[in-house]
């Protein structure tokens, strides 16, 4: 009797919302790698920039509205792509109790800042930078993060920081931050997803990347 092939890659679908940069990082990181596949990116908005640079990639993308990530939709879609892992890139829904049931432990999102500072609802892109800024804040940076059912409350995985200097403006912050998100949100996802790296927290130093 012939056997198929099972494919044994893990699958991870890329929820973004915005330009699509990261998302568009991250594949490129792992277009040579044989256990990682991105099989589809998906947007709550039609216009987002990340759909461009998803046609470029000649990966396919989709819109969903926010009532279908809510009545099952999208988890019916995703199972039908048999997607294991889900990294939210940008991203500016809350994901919903379906999709975190069936995937737990197994939704990422990055934030562009130190949290639990600067976290909550509305709080995303130049928000964060500006309230950054507001504050006096000498540092900020990155934070990886599981999800559950609030705005960035989920477990962390994953920080790193860079110094608010002086003069800053928003838009120095914001270069700072994405120069972090590019460098270590590729390398944390290969962790998380191919060594089920779920039981610890690391902040401010490579040691998740020296086993």
């Amino acid at each position: 009797m012939h056997v198929g092939i099972v494919n044994m890659k893990k699958r991870i679908a890329l929820f973004a919302s915005g330009s699509g940069s990261n998302a568009e990082n991250i594949i490129r990181y792992f277009s040579t790698d044989c256990e990682l596949e991105f099989p589809v990116v998906i947007s709550n908005r039609a216009d987002a920039g990340v759909h461009e640079r998803m046609k470029n990639l000649m990966i396919p993308s989709y819109v969903f509205k926010k009532n279908d990530f809510e009545n099952g939709t999208v988890l019916k879609f995703l199972r039908e792509k048999a997607v294991d892992f889900i990294v939210l890139a940008g991203f500016l829904l809350k994901i919903p109790e379906n999709l975190l049931k069936t995937y737990p432990n197994k939704i990422i999102n990055i934030h562009p800042a130190l949290l639990p500072k600067f976290g909550g609802k509305g709080m995303y892109g130049s928000h964060v930078h500006e309230a950054v800024l507001a504050s006096g804040e000498k540092e900020t940076g990155i934070t990886i993060h599981y999800v559950n059912e609030n705005y960035d409350e989920g477990r962390i995985i994953f920080q790193a920081r860079c110094p608010v200097l002086p003069g800053d403006s928003p838009d120095d912050v914001a270069a700072k931050v994405h120069a972090l998100e590019y460098e270590h949100f590729p390398r944390v996802i290969g962790k998380i997803v191919l060594c089920e790296e779920n039981l610890t927290i690391y902040k401010d130093t490579d040691d998740m990347f020296k086993k």
